[in-house]
């Protein structure tokens, strides 16, 4: 066979096949540099994506709490209590001597001054007993002018030694005995003497009759049937007791004011007159004893009334919405909201409840921002977004007159 001769032009088949090599590295090159480029475009967005998934996690994890803000309470507070009206004096009337009534002269609501007779009583053996308690007086007393007269003669002849020491010992002995019967027969007298006079019931002092328990005929036993109550009204005496969160700040001479709940008119000024000196063990509360004058007599004693008493408060407490405030086993707390919208607990001391409100004394600021009906997941020094609860807008009063021709 006849061999083909080669042209002078061909490549030999090493050096094709060596750049068709070299080609197909190249190629791979490009390929694995363009996926590698790839793969750190396809982690940067996952990380990126990772970040914002995050960023976004986070956010949606912080909580959000509505502001709540405090303002300034009354520096002076109000303290209204109840009472009761009563007489300046008040007494009841009893008699001292049994019998019957036999006529009485004032009955209830009549004013009556001291001294003025009230009723009298008829006790007819009492005057029976006085007449023959001083006839016996007489008795006494004719027989003690007769030992007298005895004793001065005994006594001048005992000077002159004509009687004996005996007989003269005997008369001044029938003397003293005789003086002394006549001491107590006339106590006697003055005793039955008082008991008459006990028969006429006269007023201990000026003042309205309030009560009268017996009529004409009635049957009276010395001390144990009252006959008629007596009171003053001007002025008039009424008790309170002030609790003992408060009893250190009523003074004596204090005003306050007396409001009749029956009554339409205008509060009455009085004073503090007497405050007592320890408290009530029972009610651990303060008494305080309070003048009232009551010149035209329009306030009648036992009527129910208000005392209004202004305490000065010794700091001023701060209102807030009473869904800010948090009891438990520490106590009652608040949770407010830094500056840096971290959360912190702060104790407190509550003042007085008004129902959506309250005081509280202690424990916070008035620049402090709070929480308003706080989550029991919230804890301390964690990172939250304040919300500012929106006002809620006033309704209009209605027109009465709407729809009416």
């Amino acid at each position: 066979m006849n061999s083909i001769p080669s042209s002078p032009f061909a490549r030999p088949a090493s050096e094709h096949s060596h750049r068709t090599l070299l080609v197909v590295k190249r190629l791979g090159l490009g390929l694995l540099l363009l996926l590698l480029l790839a793969g750190a475009w396809r982690l940067a967005q996952n990380l990126r994506q990772a970040e914002t998934l995050q960023a976004q996690t986070a956010a949606s994890q912080q909580r959000s709490v509505i502001a709540a803000h405090s303002r300034p309470g009354e520096a002076t507070r109000k303290l209204v209590l109840p009472a009761s009206l009563r007489g300046n004096t008040e007494t009841q009337l009893y008699a001292r001597s049994n019998g019957y009534l036999s006529a009485w002269h004032k009955t209830i609501g009549d004013q009556v001054k001291k001294g003025d007779l009230l009723a009298v009583i008829d006790v007819p053996e009492l005057e029976q007993e006085l007449a023959q308690s001083r006839a016996a007086l007489a008795q006494v007393k004719a027989r003690l002018e007769l030992t007298r007269t005895t004793l001065q003669r005994w006594t001048q002849l005992n000077g002159t030694d004509s009687g004996t020491q005996q007989e003269f010992d005997e008369k001044r002995s029938a003397f003293l005995q005789a003086e002394a019967d006549f001491s107590a027969a006339q106590a006697n007298v003055k005793r039955l003497e008082n008991i008459e006079g006990y028969r006429r019931i006269v007023a201990p002092f000026s003042g309205v009759i309030t009560r009268r328990a017996v009529d004409v005929g009635s049957l009276i036993v010395a001390g144990s049937q009252e006959l008629f109550a007596l009171t003053q009204t001007d002025p008039l005496r009424l008790t309170v007791w002030v609790p003992q969160v408060y009893a250190d700040d009523i003074k004596a001479g204090q005003e306050v004011s007396v409001r009749v709940l029956d009554s339409q008119g205008k509060p009455v000024s009085a004073h503090v007159d007497h405050v007592a000196g320890a408290l009530d063990p029972v009610n651990r509360s303060r008494q305080v004893d309070i003048t009232l004058p009551n010149k035209d007599g329009k306030l009648l004693p036992g009527s129910y009334v208000e005392i209004s008493i202004n305490v000065a408060g010794k700091s001023s407490p701060l209102v807030v919405p009473a869904n800010v405030l948090v009891i438990d086993q520490a106590g009652p707390h608040v949770v407010v909201v830094d500056a840096e919208h971290r959360v912190a607990f702060r104790p407190v001391k509550l003042g007085r409840d008004f129902g959506r409100e309250l005081e509280i004394l202690e424990g916070i600021s008035p620049s402090d921002t709070l929480v308003a009906s706080p989550s029991d997941l919230l804890v301390e020094g964690e990172t939250v977004s304040v919300v500012e609860a929106q006002a809620k807008p006033t309704e209009k009063p209605k027109d009465k007159t709407a729809g009416k021709s």
